[in-house]
């Protein structure tokens, strides 16, 4: 009976370590956390997005788009964010409670063309604590009605 005693207690300490090991944004437990759905990222020739220098924070950046390549892009202002935990991607979860909505805008990135866009997630996601991110954005090659390819870009970035 105490040699059961003492393997389950081991078993509770060592749950314990690694359910603390594992708190994502602001304590919460990442077994509550999906994994990244993105398994192809940041391969549209041509097209990349980093953060602007300078420009992350807690709740928000700004990303430079650039496109290198003789294509039309489309963006609108949806995105994700996505929290890098012991070497994975997960999504971090809204904070906002009930439904929310992006405006339905599309966002011109013509053919040899820089733009910025700056993003603020406190109404979604609250304040992110300090730790390594991703900001995933859908970009569009449109080369006509109905006929497009869509791609999802990242760019990695730190909040101190």
């Amino acid at each position: 009976m105490r040699r059961i005693f003492i393997v389950l207690a081991v078993i509770s300490f060592a749950a314990v370590g690694c359910s603390q090991e594992l708190k994502g944004q602001a304590g919460q437990p990442t077994t509550d956390w999906e994994p990244t759905k993105y398994e192809t990222i940041n391969n549209f020739d041509g097209v990349t997005m980093i953060v602007k220098k300078g420009t992350a924070s807690s709740t928000g950046l700004t990303v430079i788009c650039e496109n290198n390549s003789d294509k039309q892009i489309i963006y609108g202002e949806h995105f994700w964010l996505e929290k890098k935990i012991k070497g994975k991607w997960y999504q971090v979860p809204f904070s906002l409670t009930g439904n929310h909505a992006f405006t339905d805008i599309g966002y011109n990135l013509d053919s040899f063309s820089t733009k910025e866009w700056t993003v603020d997630w406190d109404w979604l996601y609250g304040s992110l604590d300090n730790d390594e991110y991703r900001i995933v954005k859908e970009m569009v090659d449109f080369r006509d009605t109905g006929d497009y390819d869509k791609y999802h870009l990242t760019a990695v970035f730190t909040v101190d």
